[in-house]
């Protein structure tokens, strides 16, 4: 068993992420190793994938991606109801 937990940070760099890094950072313990992704690398979207990341920020604990961050981002549908395409009367 590792002695040190690994936590992954995908992150776009924007003000919405490096929020999520000052609070990873701020809740880490000694035990936590924390890497900071940036997913304008196509090494590091390919990897976010294989995560199943959808969304940035994103985080990963030990090769799981933290139920926080599961959502699958915007989709057709739910940007048609929320009135997308729709013409104004």
């Amino acid at each position: 068993m590792s002695s040190k937990r690994k936590i992954e940070i995908f992150s776009a760099e924007c003000p919405a992420c490096e929020e999520t890094q000052a609070l990873v950072r701020r809740l880490a313990c000694p035990s936590c190793e924390v890497t900071v992704h940036d997913m304008h690398d196509p090494t590091v979207a390919a990897k976010a994938k294989s995560y199943g990341i959808h969304t940035v920020p994103a985080v990963v604990i030990d090769g799981r991606l933290a139920t926080c961050c599961t959502g699958l981002g915007p989709d057709e549908a739910s940007l048609r109801a929320a009135g997308i395409g729709v013409p104004l009367p």
